[in-house]
């Protein structure tokens, strides 16, 4: 059989419940929403680390964070493993990236040389950045260009461009398209998507208290129109493949590398928190998956835990490509079949330390849990500290850590985290003596850590952009 065509979608920051067929009712993705009816739909794809450089590296490598060492942002992944890209290309594949990248840490518009960029051939891509209509990125040289616009907007036209321009139309490729939207800052969203949505008419989750309510809805506000424009890039695209005709050997999947809490379990004290925290706008990602021609073409649901290190081996054994002896993942081709099964009843979540906007001052902690398609269960380095029953308190307002009648459940949940502890080879430690276990400099007290070889001029670089990171 021919090997098919991949288009990997995925953009930074969109959680799980913020797509209209998850039921949010604010939200206008109807492009997103009829795609999912003709695709499977991970109900419970889990960013096990969710912030942006483990899940990446994860993601290119099939590797657990305390395999690939990169268990927080700004750190650079080696060649040391096969990337995704690398085992599609010895297959005949043509390789794509377009967008966002975060995995080189170098600084985030520092020039990305060939043999750092995991494989890929064809690549548009800058280290990171925010400035969604000031965006940067590098091509066939050191000179940095701009996109054009809205820069979703742009890396879209440019992965239809290639899609419709390449010269060996029979040679499957695999394009992964990485967008930095609905990141904040939120109110930089186009004009026009951002009038779709009144700020009277948005309406919070139960799990946002009274006093950020406000905030709450002028934070999304921002963050729904990111997702509405995003949903008219994931369209075009969509009919560019329609038009080339090469839907039913396209997998076509659409995520993101980690969820934001928009004001979610937070408080007047703490503020936004973004991400890193184990709730499930934090860690529960939305997971699109269609390919006709192995699958069928209708909407259905899988609700069995899906890691992010189960991606690369899963679209890998999809498309008949072999997976490499690196790969720590597990694929999941086999649920995706009618009568398919894997033992699995959950998936490892952890903060290997407290850092950025989720510091010690605000609450940050090391944490190990476990996200099963039913309970959330974790535990910090001095005691157990969530446990909810997800089925029948979906916004995870009642913490029954304390409760007696769960302790059974509680119990089992803990040998499962302790299996699944045993199984990546983590030892729990803290965050510092994981920096120098890995050669890291422990930067300050809030755990910021970089390698200690790049030098004083490095650290002294690295400060400066989490402190730019910090104001934005």
């Amino acid at each position: 059989m021919q090997k098919p065509n991949v288009v990997f979608l995925f953009a930074d920051q969109w959680r799980a419940q913020a797509v209209g067929y998850a039921g949010d009712e604010n939200v206008i993705t109807p492009n997103i929403d009829n795609i999912a009816k003709e695709s499977i739909s991970f109900t419970n794809a889990i960013s096990g680390c969710p912030i942006c450089t483990p899940y990446r590296a994860s993601l290119l490598t099939g590797q657990n964070p305390l395999t690939t060492g990169l268990f927080m942002n700004d750190l650079y992944l080696s060649n040391d493993s096969i990337s995704i890209a690398q085992a599609y290309s010895a297959q005949g594949y043509d390789t794509v990236y377009i967008g966002k990248w975060h995995l080189d840490g170098h600084g985030r518009t520092t020039y990305i040389p060939k043999q750092r960029r995991q494989g890929f051939d064809y690549w548009k891509a800058l280290e990171c950045t925010h400035d969604y209509n000031n965006s940067a990125y590098y091509y066939d040289d050191e000179h940095i260009k701009l996109w054009d616009g809205y820069d979703a907007f742009a890396q879209t036209k440019d992965a239809i461009e290639y899609m419709k321009g390449r010269e060996e139309k029979g040679k499957p490729f695999f394009l992964m398209v990485s967008y930095g939207p609905p990141h904040d800052p939120y109110h930089t969203a186009p004009q026009e998507y951002l009038d779709m949505y009144p700020i009277e008419d948005i309406k919070t989750q139960p799990n946002v208290v009274e006093e950020c309510e406000e905030d709450a809805k002028k934070f999304l506000k921002g963050y729904y129109a990111h997702i509405s424009a995003l949903d008219l890039c994931v369209e075009q695209i969509n009919q560019t493949i329609k038009e080339l005709g090469i839907v039913g050997n396209t997998i076509f999947v659409i995520t993101s590398d980690h969820g934001d809490s928009v004001m979610s379990h937070c408080s007047a004290e703490t503020g936004s928190i973004n991400k890193q925290r184990p709730y499930d706008e934090s860690i529960k990602v939305p997971f699109l998956l269609r390919y006709p021609n192995l699958l069928s073409n209708k909407e259905r649901i899988v609700s069995t835990p899906f890691a992010t290190p189960d991606i690369m081996p899963t679209l890998l054994e999809l498309s008949g490509v072999p997976i490499p002896s690196t790969v720590e993942g597990k694929s999941l081709a086999l649920v995706l079949t009618e009568d398919g099964t894997i033992d699995r009843e959950g998936v490892l979540v952890a903060s290997y330390m407290p850092f950025y906007d989720w510091g010690e001052a605000k609450g940050g902690c090391e944490y190990r849990g476990v996200r099963t398609n039913r309970y959330t269960y974790v535990k910090t380095l001095s005691k157990p500290w969530l446990l909810f029953d997800n089925l029948n308190d979906p916004y995870q307002l009642k913490n029954l850590i304390e409760n007696i009648e769960y302790k059974d459940i509680k119990n089992n949940l803990e040998s499962l985290l302790l299996n699944l502890l045993y199984e990546q080879n983590d030892e729990f430690l803290p965050g510092h003596i994981l920096c120098k276990k890995y050669g890291y400099h422990d930067l300050n007290e809030q755990y910021d850590c970089i390698p200690v070889n790049k030098g004083n001029a490095w650290h002294q670089k690295a400060k400066a952009l989490r402190n730019l990171y910090k104001q934005q």
